[in-house]
């Protein structure tokens, strides 16, 4: 019998993927079209609305930094109403 748990854990460590995220300042009344194109995005797998300085966060993932780098400045940046972004990369130890 497998330990699926197992075989899953193992799966999850092999993986190497790095991610980051995106702060996004959008032009007023385009947030909701902005968040929606970029959950669209399949390097997007996460987006979330906020309040404050930024008007979305995004979580960005990728085989390496360079994949995240070019995914946000061919993808994420060429959505119509982003008018700022800010790429915060995860630390990878």
């Amino acid at each position: 019998m497998r330990n699926w748990g197992t075989l899953i854990r193992k799966c999850l460590a092999d993986r190497s993927m790095s991610s980051g995220y995106v702060l996004v300042n959008v032009e007023p009344g385009h947030e909701k079209s902005v968040c929606d194109a970029a959950a669209s995005l399949d390097c997007v797998s996460d987006t979330n609305l906020l309040f404050g300085d930024y008007d979305l966060i995004i979580k960005v993932e990728g085989d390496d930094i360079g994949d995240i780098a070019r995914s946000v400045v061919e993808q994420i940046r060429s959505i119509p109403g982003v008018s700022n972004t800010k790429t915060l990369a995860c630390a990878e130890m």
